[in-house]
């Protein structure tokens, strides 16, 4: 028997005979109606409030405006599976130099920690709150590539923007390792002096993809 089997094994006997735990109250809002430009409008709100950067495009705006963003960064890290057609051209004299971090070929902390920029998607995004919520899929990548550079940029797209924190929770796996970004890291001491960078990224930039029209 291994540690871990005779520790839930000396959990599950204590907890014999402890009364079942009440069905949670579900009577709260799960579900909005706002339309996709209310959504986006109200994201927009509460991340610039957080201090992120964002910055709204079309669909067929996203390359060039990535491009604009990491003119004149050095290395970049990338997600394996990030979108191609959304990458600026690798450019080892002018940058940004495009670094893939996967589960074949993780990069060291050491390559981390020297990157100007992260680069990533997300799995969906709750207006209300402004969070952007990561769970590690292809374009997202490891919890860590989003922790340790000091720039973060992240796309978002209009489709996985919901109002509300139960509809973006509806849509995830629970099983995968999520991530949820509130603006860039930032921490107050008991003189709330706020600090950022502390635990994640000083400077995050968002780039919102608005759904294609008919």
């Amino acid at each position: 028997m291994s540690a871990r089997d005779e520790i839930l094994g000396r959990v599950r006997s204590a907890l014999r005979d402890a009364p079942a735990a009440p069905q949670p109250d579900r009577t709260y809002r799960r579900t909005s109606t706002m339309s996709e430009d209310a959504r986006i409008e109200l994201l927009v709100d509460r991340l610039v409030d957080y201090k992120a950067k964002v910055q709204v495009v079309g669909p067929d705006q996203v390359a060039d405006r990535i491009a604009d963003l990491l003119a004149g960064t050095g290395d970049c890290v990338v997600p394996a599976g990030f979108t191609a057609a959304w990458l600026p051209a690798d450019n080892p004299e002018t940058g940004p130099r495009i670094k893939t971090d996967g589960p074949e070929s993780p990069l060291a902390l050491a390559e981390l920690d020297g990157a100007d920029a992260v680069l990533t998607a997300s799995a969906a995004a709750v207006a209300q709150t402004g969070t952007i919520i990561l769970d590690g899929s292809p374009g997202q990548g490891r919890r860590a590539i989003s922790l340790v550079p000091d720039r973060h940029i992240c796309v978002v797209e209009a489709a996985g923007i919901t109002e509300l924190l139960p509809e973006a929770l509806a849509r995830l796996d629970g099983t995968r390792p999520i991530t949820m970004i509130s603006g860039p890291s930032a921490t107050s001491d008991i003189e709330l002096e706020r600090v950022e960078g502390v635990h994640g990224p000083r400077n995050l930039e968002v780039v919102i993809v608005r759904s294609r029209r008919a």
